[in-house]
């Protein structure tokens, strides 16, 4: 078959070398090595110097002034030549008056540079760098990415036809300067499996090969491109990597590890990368969505990029410790994704060799730590218009049921009756009391224009609540007060409650309820409530649980999220007009559970006021009636509707119609909290939470300060500031960051290889002026991506055949070669689906089940079910399939792909027999080839074995079989009588799997 392309090259880690100085150390003579020869180039900071301190010296005589001895510091100009006592580190020009060469050099061990206890010694090499560097000044540069990029001047090509871009010029020069050369292009067939693969995912069919083929037109390539790029495709294949950056997963992580509804945001990103949405834009709506004028719901799930935090939801946590420590993540994964800094590393000290302070990191903090996590109902025509017609089919259901069973006598229409009757009995006029003062531990209470309170913000275990009223002229005396629980989008699961991260979303639980007249402790009696339930133990939730005085017991609405409930409670002496009730609510319980939304009212019913079982709309619309005895029929329809649903009497029968649960998709997005209302950030001694220190002030890195001044002050660099920021060319990494990613999509690998860090310890771009021109033309291009891959894959140096680099270049950094590189997971699973012709194109909607080893799941907190897909959704793109943090999608896993828990700015790529086994067994790819098999011989019912053979060969490696590769496959049919297993082993070849 076809010959298997080089392996793939390992990188060797290096390992960092401590050093340090001694500031007393004497400055007298000692025996020392002589200096080599002048090296032949003048040395650069940047390029040669720092590197060698950063690994040798930068441990001890770095930014961090925390870990810093002898005072000394090494990473800059003033304090490598600040005064030591007469005599500096470095003396410009003069390395043999400059303490560090006679350290480095010294053979005393007692005075050597670095320390001989476990410290590896300067080479000889690095000790003529450095003392070049001094005695030619001992120049310091600013580290190349944290210099803004300019435009750069394309090398002359000697109009060099091999060159159709600026692209490729400097490629070539950098060829040239190392007597390398380009290879010959590739063909138009893998060029086309190529470029279908990297832009869309999938592969073109036998016919598109053949059009294009046939196609003598220069502008062949370009259709196919645009025609790539237009497509959804491209976005459901470009969404991937972004979705790596921002710890996409469909579940919370840790132990628990439970479902959430993160797919609209997957949906967001999936939309924006398909209109080619400019990346200005793209970063501030997913970072400050929320913020801007009149921020659209798409920009609000757009917030979603960082709701992808992991949740915990184990018993017995502290539910501040963990919000605290999703900020940790959403700090680091923002330096990572729009600096490539290691921002993460300045949580505990200051940053060991980036100019990233211990108090740079927490203003970077406190900017993300201003937002809340609210809910954000997500509404589909579709689904609604879906559930309006479930509910319509139900009521004519009851409706037909009740005019037999409903008549005018029998049991049930006396129960029915009576139930009507006692109802309207117990209906009370409330009045709506608007609280004069509130207060509250810790969530933020702020009242509605309704009279109602919603809470927001933070909670804990032990949550009170105190609000006061004024008693209103117009009731003359209040006899009892009723706590509506109000549901709110904004709440998780709908509300009422506040449960988030242990407990059922949007539970609360109120252990106790206190009232004072004027300032007197009242007497409360006689609890009723419309519905309670408990999830854990404690007995019944009644609403005398919240006057008896144990905070053990209470009221909970667990397991009827989202819906309105009540609790009425008498009071034993009436309050009179212009009298102040005070109330306190105590919300004490094992998880954080208060109330979210809530509204307090009272009447002035002389007989006993108690809760009503119906839902507020049918309760407002009974007291409309007044004394009318006659029902109107819509409403008599409905109060009938409701007893069937939920009357004792009807329990044996309800069987007979089920009534649809709304599938409300809730989102999760980002508010900013009240300008009034700011949340404190501190410092963190160490980096750990329960470590406080002194408060510190919202703000930009001091790397970057000079670019986002603001005379408003440090309060005005907000979520929104930040982000406009970090996609501005202000911020001189972002463009060399994003491009060298969009690089690395087409190639393999970035022109800078350390993706995810672009700081001191980065390696250095392989072509310098390169990256800075992708930077500068995207970015002056209007941040369009398509642009910039439109223009990668049109390039020459897309264009190369593939082959092995040359000795002189072993990694390919120069790309003399096309590279090799193996499909990623996804992309494979989707090659293979689109070759089998069964592949669902569909675009948007929530995560699907494709089959898997039913083992998996298994391995995950209680053993979830994996609901296999049906029809098409079983076929759906990959970027669609349900992302478990805790057992990842078997396959995907196997082929190095993410689990959610953490950004990742690269993947990696390794090679292991798992991968053979699974393409063989996995019962995903048993499924496509299955279908693969059956399709093959529907489209080819009366073809000979060697015709079909090639129709196989064709669909999966798109170019045409040689004669040899023919006979192979038809002896290998004539063998084993089976196409399925030759489908089977075609989609195994080295080549299947692999970039051509």
């Amino acid at each position: 078959m076809h010959p298997a392309p080089c392996p793939t090259l390992c990188r060797v880690v290096a390992t960092l070398v401590v050093c340090g100085f001694t500031g007393d150390a004497s400055h007298a003579e000692s025996p020392r090595r002589a200096p080599s020869p002048r090296p032949a180039s003048t040395p650069q900071y940047g390029r040669d110097v720092r590197p060698i301190l950063a690994k040798h010296c930068f441990t001890c005589h770095g930014p961090d002034d925390q870990a810093r001895e002898a005072g000394l510091r090494l990473d800059t100009a003033d304090g490598s030549r600040s005064d030591l006592g007469g005599y500096a580190a470095i003396a410009p020009g003069d390395p043999d008056t400059s303490e560090l060469w006679l350290r480095i050099t010294t053979d005393d061990p007692d005075i050597r540079m670095p320390p001989a206890d476990g410290h590896r010694p300067l080479s000889d090499d690095e000790q003529d760098i450095l003392r070049q560097w001094i005695a030619d000044g001992a120049a310091y540069e600013q580290h190349w990415a944290f210099v803004p990029p300019q435009r750069r001047r394309p090398p002359p090509t000697d109009m060099n036809p091999w060159c159709s871009d600026a692209i490729d010029a400097f490629v070539l020069q950098a060829m040239k300067d190392q007597d390398l050369s380009p290879s010959q292009p590739a063909d138009d067939v893998a060029w086309l499996r190529r470029v279908y693969l990297d832009l869309a995912g999938t592969l073109p069919t036998p016919g598109d090969v053949d059009r294009f083929v046939s196609d003598d037109s220069p502008m062949a390539r370009q259709r196919i491109v645009d025609r790539l790029l237009a497509s959804p495709d491209f976005a459901q294949q470009w969404a991937r990597p972004w979705l790596d950056l921002a710890r996409y997963s469909d579940t919370n992580g840790y132990e628990k590890d439970r479902p959430r509804t993160m797919w609209p945001y997957r949906d967001w990103v999936l939309s924006a990368i398909n209109d080619d949405m400019p990346f200005d834009q793209f970063t501030i709506d997913q970072l400050a969505g929320d913020m801007v004028d009149s921020a659209s719901d798409d920009q609000r799930i757009a917030t979603g990029f960082h709701r992808n935090t992991m949740l915990n939801e184990e018993g017995g946590i502290d539910p501040l410790e963990y919000r605290w420590l999703s900020v940790v993540d959403r700090v680091a994964t923002t330096g990572t994704v729009w600096m490539g800094l290691t921002t993460g590393c300045a949580q505990c000290h200051t940053h060991k060799y980036d100019p990233i302070t211990h108090t740079d990191y927490y203003r970077l903090f406190a900017v993300l730590n201003n937002a809340d996590e609210p809910d954000l109902v997500v509404t589909e025509e579709s689904a609604e218009a879906d559930y309006q017609r479930r509910i319509d089919r139900a009521r004519e259901q009851m409706d037909r049921w009740s005019a037999e069973h409903l008549g005018d006598d029998g049991s049930l229409r006396e129960a029915f009756d009576q139930f009507v009757t006692a109802q309207r009995q117990s209906l009370t006029s409330w009045t709506t009391l608007n609280p004069q003062t509130l207060d509250s531990t810790m969530p933020i209470l702020t009242v509605q224009d309704d009279g109602s309170v919603l809470a927001r913000g933070d909670v804990t275990k032990r949550d009170q609540y105190q609000l006061s009223f004024r008693i209103p002229e117009s009731i003359g005396r209040a006899t009892a007060i009723r706590i509506d629980a109000l549901p709110h989008p904004s709440l998780p699961a709908g509300g009422p409650g506040m449960a988030y991260y242990e407990g059922r979303r949007g539970d609360f639980f109120l252990s106790e309820l206190t009232a004072t007249a004027d300032g007197e402790p009242m007497e409360l009696r006689d609890a009723t409530q419309s519905y309670g339930e408990l999830s854990v133990g404690s007995g019944a939730a009644t609403g005398n649980n919240v006057i008896d005085g144990e905070g053990s017991t209470g009221w909970s609405t667990s397991g009827r999220p989202g819906e309105a409930h009540h609790l009425v409670i008498q009071f034993a002496k009436p309050l009179v007009a212009g009298q102040t009730l005070s109330i306190g609510m105590l919300f004490e319980r094992h998880f954080a559970a208060a109330l979210g939304h809530f509204r307090v009212s009272v009447t002035d019913r002389t007989t006993g006021a108690s809760a009503v079982q119906l839902p507020t709309d049918l309760e407002d619309r009974l007291l409309a009636l007044g004394d009318s005895e006659t029902l109107p029929d819509a409403l008599a329809t409905d109060l009938r509707h409701w007893f069937l649903r939920t009357s004792d009497q009807c329990k044996a029968i309800r069987g007979k119609w089920s009534w649809p649960e709304r599938d409300v998709v809730r989102g999760l997005v980002m508010a900013e909290r009240p300008a009034a209302m700011p949340r404190l950030t501190q410092r963190h001694h160490r980096g750990e939470y329960l470590q406080p220190a002194e408060v510190v002030t919202p703000g930009n890195l001091s790397l970057f300060t000079s670019a986002t001044s603001d005379d408003d002050g440090p309060a005005s660099f907000d979520r929104l500031a930040l982000a406009r920021f970090l996609a501005s060319e202000q911020n001189p990494l972002v463009g060399r960051v994003m491009t060298n990613r969009y690089w690395r999509q087409m190639f393999g690998a970035g022109i800078v290889r350390t993706d995810g860090d672009f700081g001191t310890q980065s390696e250095s771009p392989s072509h310098p002026d390169l990256i800075d021109h992708l930077a500068v033309r995207w970015i002056d291009g209007g941040w369009s991506a398509k642009r910039l891959i439109r223009d990668l894959a049109f390039s020459s140096t897309y264009g190369q055949s593939i082959g092995r680099p040359p000795v002189s270049d072993p990694d390919n950094r120069l790309l003399s070669v096309f590279p090799y590189r193996r499909l990623t997971a996804e992309t494979l699973r989707d090659s293979l689906l689109s070759a089998s012709g069964v592949l669902t194109r569909r675009f948007g909607g929530p995560s699907v089940y494709p089959p898997q080893p039913p083992a998996v799941m298994k391995t995950a907190y209680g053993s979830p079910a994996w609901p296999t897909s049906k029809a098409d959704d079983r076929y759906r793109r990959s970027v669609y399939t349900f992302s478990k943090r805790t057992a990842p999608f078997a396959a995907f896993l196997t082929f190095d792909g993410p689990t959610g828990e953490q950004c990742v700015p690269r993947r990696q790529s390794s090679t292991n027999p798992l991968q053979a086994l699974t393409t063989l067994n996995d019962p995903m790819f048993v499924d496509i080839t299955q279908r693969f098999a059956d399709d093959v011989l529907h489209a080819t019912p009366d073809a000979d074995p060697s015709e079909i053979a090639i129709h196989i060969f064709r669909r999966v490696l798109v170019r045409t079989p040689t004669t040899d590769e023919v006979r192979d496959l038809v002896d290998f049919y004539t063998q084993h009588r089976s196409w399925l297993l030759v489908v089977r082993a075609v989609m195994n070849l080295d080549e299947s799997i692999t970039i051509p």
